[in-house]
């Protein structure tokens, strides 16, 4: 079931679609509609001559709107395919960044699905009259009529939005060669076969969500497409109809499946993993999971875009005694933990994650000061804290600023939120730090219960429930303030909007 082999060429598109198999097929689950393997190129490769027809030229920028749907995929690949570089955007984020994105990218033309709204481009002020507003598919061609842009290893491929949670994203210049080397060290890491079928719920927008695809198709396999997750009875049925073997997640996407869904009366007998990252989830949900689905994997993963999608994953056999770690680092890799001054610290000491390898970014598009602070002599510094044990696994504690400082000590708000939420009866936690007059730093934490938003609202209830989350913390961690709110904010991608955390209290 597994391959791997070296593709002809350089371009990623290109090598893709030399990978694809009997297989290969992307589904959109909302209709039914499948793009069968024998139509994929054709797809893919009609819409990078339709692009080249439209007056786009190798190294142009492509504002692509990404929806749940086998369109988006095709028109990234496509793009890229051509050489003209896709810069990805999740269609309802386009009113509001899209024209950021137009003028960080200073993209020449946008391409979205038929039926989008695009009226924010005729906005006041926009200055977009020279961006060309391209709609829905080009026609097919045989494959063979137009090879693929002969990209260099180190050309730009894609400028992928960073997934941050402060709402301003930053364009991550992502290579052909990077792309190879991730998609290929993800593939070994999670043994990958030739017959995979990955349930999709997270855009290709997101770092997450361009991997999962990438990875799935380049090994022969297929995607569904689904962005029914709002039902996730829905999602779980879908998985057994189209015969799913893989599906991904962020830790939100867990917590739904373990409170809201009727995932322990929902047989999933094809699924072969569970892939999370995009945060910690909660080790008892973890547990909880493989409880419940004990025939499929569960790989907990830790990433960031500016090292193309993944750095390093905890592989499930190791679940009975690395619980809680970040994993291994990719075999393609290195990874140190260092000081302030990039000193390499010991087993066991926390410091600063570096990571270096092929598939870390040449850094931010124009955006040296960003580019500088980030990448140094070859290391990416990911801003994370973490130290090493003595089998050389990860293990994160928060990040450089997701720190607060109560009575002078540090307090990782990653682990705070990962104990608030091991609270019975808490769903989730979001924490952030307040003024406090004697503490200096004191805890403010928005929790959202497991029980229903109206059983939670009378006051009696939340000072009560507030109280027994208190009682549940450490006496050192000074806490002034516990809301109990019906659903955290989000990003784009599922993970928590801390911008608007402050707005919320």
């Amino acid at each position: 079931m597994f391959k791997l082999h070296r593709c002809s060429g350089q371009n990623f598109a290109g090598c893709l679609l030399e990978r694809l198999g009997e297989d290969s097929c992307l589904i959109d689950a909302a209709t039914g509609a499948t793009t069968a393997a024998s139509d994929l190129p054709r797809l893919i490769v009609g819409f990078a001559a339709g692009l080249r027809s439209d007056g786009l030229h190798p190294g142009d920028r492509l504002l692509v709107s990404c929806v749940l749907s086998p369109a988006s995929t095709i028109a990234y690949l496509g793009a890229m395919y051509a050489g003209v570089v896709p810069v990805p955007i999740e269609e309802r984020m386009l009113a509001g960044f899209g024209n950021q994105l137009l003028a960080l990218s200073s993209a020449k033309a946008v391409w979205t699905a038929e039926g989008t709204n695009c009226n924010w481009i005729k906005a006041p002020g926009a200055n977009n009259q020279h961006v060309r507003l391209l709609e829905g598919m080009f026609p097919p061609i045989p494959p063979e009529s137009l090879p693929p842009h002969p990209s260099v290893e180190n050309e730009l491929a894609v400028l992928m939005p960073t997934s941050g949670s402060t709402g301003r994203p930053r364009l991550v210049m992502v290579s052909h060669g990077n792309l190879k080397a991730n998609t290929e060290a993800i593939i070994r890491s999670q043994n990958l076969g030739t017959d995979e079928r990955a349930m999709l719920i997270m855009p290709i927008s997101y770092c997450f969500g361009a991997s999962v695809m990438h990875t799935h198709l380049y090994q022969g396999g297929g995607v569904v497409f689904d962005s029914h997750f709002m039902f996730p009875d829905k999602v779980l049925n879908a998985i057994n109809t189209y015969a799913c073997t893989t599906l991904a997640g962020v830790p939100v996407i867990y917590n739904i499946l373990l409170r809201r869904s009727h995932i322990r009366s929902i047989p999933l007998p094809g699924l072969r993993r569970f892939l999370q990252a995009g945060g910690a989830l909660a080790p008892d949900n973890i547990r909880e999971m493989c409880e419940i689905v004990p025939t499929a994997e569960f790989l907990v993963m830790y990433g960031q875009t500016e090292a193309t999608a993944r750095i390093s994953c905890l592989p499930s056999d190791r679940l009975h005694n690395k619980l809680g770690s970040a994993g291994l680092p990719l075999d393609n890799l290195e990874v140190r933990i260092v000081d302030e001054d990039s000193r390499e610290l010991l087993e066991g000491e926390v410091g600063e994650i570096e990571v270096r390898g092929p598939s870390v970014c040449a850094g931010y598009l124009d955006d040296l000061r960003a580019t500088k602070c980030k990448f140094k002599d070859g290391w990416l510094r990911t801003g994370d804290f973490a130290s090493r044990d003595q089998d050389g696994f990860l293990w994160i504690k928060g990040r450089t600023d997701d720190f607060l400082k109560i009575r002078g000590l540090r307090v990782s708000v990653g682990e705070v939120e990962t104990r608030v939420a091991a609270i019975p009866g808490v769903s989730e936690c979001a924490a952030l730090g307040v003024k406090h007059a004697e503490a200096g730093e004191a805890l403010a934490l928005l929790v959202v219960p497991e029980n229903d938003a109206e059983e939670c609202s009378a006051e009696s209830v939340s000072e009560d429930f507030g109280d027994r989350v208190r009682r549940a913390l450490p006496p050192h961690w000074t806490c002034s303030a516990v809301k109990i709110v019906a659903e955290l904010p989000r990003t784009a991608n599922g993970k928590i909007a801390r911008s608007q955390l402050q707005a919320l209290l």
